[in-house]
């Protein structure tokens, strides 16, 4: 649900301009709202599940989107319908990280491969999903009013999963380190110098349409400094033994952490950028409806979900490897549907993209969840939340960075041609995203050596021989 909202309300803008007389400012504010509070909360919502029990966290955040869904739905206008998605995002960035902290506590070895793999599936079709069920619901719903329907859809969902989480979700004891100050003690200071140096990298991205760049630019030159500061409290809270929001070692001192987390971040460029210029292509440059547009990229959600949860099962086994092969995939899938797009007739472009795209899912789902499973399988399941939100807060915003960039790639080519070069501008932000998935593909190699090389310094490592260095 939470990652569904992230897409799910793009189809449903005009009509909820239509509905509440909103403005184009306040529709934007629907849309990037909920992703800017989204991302600010994931590594505090992350740490505040280690410390207070993430099954508690689960439920406390899960309730609380469940309420702003509804909430959202009953909005009488526009200014309250922000309100209430800045909520919501607020309570999705502290349910989200919960997930991966329970699969990191409950689950050991090809258990956990197979755990992150029905993750992934699940990250893989909501990703994509968004604009079809969106599509759906205002289909059935209507124009007028059909929007509402788009939030109220997770009540019931979520009551249902309150149910199933209370019943079948296992509570486990809090623990906290030796020598350290309580568990429940969450580091506040830390959670305002990231969330400030988030909210300055996020705020010009998703402002991006109404010249947030153009007038915020300065804000890119605030981040490092709140990022720096942010470091620098995080080594002093270590120092005096009391628990971080973040510990730095995870960055100078976790195998294979580091490096998962830049691959991510730079692989959600290239990934989820994707989709906002596959819906103006296919409705602005076509004329599809919102359905017909979100049914065109549903081969790439089922090959994605697909082999995703088969990945899950092989990536104790193959590793690294599998990443690699899954980006190789990816690249080829979308490089093939850039030619595809520009090349076939408007008649014909659905259909003729729908293999393309189907090899591309296929890949897509050989990386996400294989590469959290590996970047988070040497981490403390004590620090397990607080990981990965930091990894999920480096995913929200490489989708900020790459939605930003490849619409400024297909705009600006439409501007400095008729309005007949869509062809020409969808393969462009197309061949974009490709090279941002190439880029990740490098990072992934690079790290795949220095497995082989601590697997040859180490050969008896219980960590290496669950890694992806297989006898060779």
């Amino acid at each position: 649900m939470s990652l569904l909202d992230v897409s799910i309300v793009n189809v449903a803008l005009p009509s909820i301009q239509q509905g509440l007389g909103a403005s184009v400012a306040q529709v934007q504010w629907v849309v990037s709202g909920y992703a800017l509070t989204f991302g600010l909360v994931l590594v505090a919502g992350g740490r505040l599940g280690d410390a207070l029990g993430r099954r508690r966290m689960f439920l406390v955040a899960l309730t609380a989107f469940v309420l702003t869904s509804a909430l959202c739905g009953a909005a009488p206008s526009a200014d309250l319908l922000v309100v209430a998605r800045l909520l919501q995002g607020l309570a999705a960035g502290m349910l989200t990280p919960q997930n991966s902290g329970l699969i990191q506590v409950l689950f050991r070895g090809a258990e956990r491969g197979r755990a992150f793999g029905i993750f992934g599936a699940t990250v893989g079709l909501s990703t994509a999903v968004g604009p079809v069920l969106g599509g759906f619901i205002l289909t059935v719903a209507g124009e007028q009013e059909g929007w509402r329907w788009i939030f109220y859809v997770n009540v019931p969902i979520g009551l249902v999963a309150l149910v199933a989480a209370w019943r079948l979700v296992p509570s486990r004891p809090r623990r906290g380190a030796a020598g350290t100050a309580p568990a429940t003690h969450i580091d506040v200071v830390g959670a305002l110098l990231l969330g400030s140096g988030v909210l300055c990298l996020l705020l010009p991205l998703v402002q991006v349409d109404s010249g947030g760049l153009r007038r915020l630019w300065w804000l890119f030159v605030l981040a490092p400094v709140m990022v720096a500061l942010f470091v620098r409290w995080e080594q002093r809270m270590v120092r005096r033994e009391r628990p971080p929001l973040l510990d730095t070692r995870l960055l100078s001192s976790t195998p294979g952490y580091p490096a998962g987390a830049a691959l991510g971040l730079v692989y959600f460029v290239g990934f989820a950028g994707i989709w906002l210029v596959f819906a103006l292509y296919f409705q602005h440059g076509l004329g599809y409806t919102p359905l017909q547009s979100g049914l065109a990229v549903t081969p790439f959600a089922l090959g994605s979900a697909l082999s995703a949860a088969v990945a899950g099962r092989l990536v104790t086994r193959y590793g690294r490897r599998l990443t690699v092969v899954g980006l190789v995939s990816t690249a080829v899938g979308l490089a093939a549907t850039a030619v595809v797009l520009y090349i076939a007739p408007a008649a014909w472009a659905g259909w003729m993209a729908a293999l393309p795209l189907l090899v591309g899912g296929l890949g897509g789902g050989a990386v996400i969840s294989p590469n959290v499973t590996l970047t988070l399988e040497s981490v403390p399941p004590q620090m397990g939340g607080a990981a990965a939100g930091a990894l999920q807060t480096g995913q929200r915003i490489g989708s900020a960075i790459g939605t930003a960039t490849l619409a400024a790639v297909f705009y600006g080519l439409l501007a400095h041609h008729s309005q007949h070069h869509y062809q020409l501008a969808i393969a462009a932000a197309l061949l974009t995203g490709t090279a941002f998935v190439c880029l990740a593909l490098l990072i992934a190699a690079v790290e795949l050596r220095s497995r082989r090389h601590a697997a040859l310094a180490t050969p008896d490592d219980a960590n290496v021989a669950q890694a992806d260095v297989h006898r060779t």
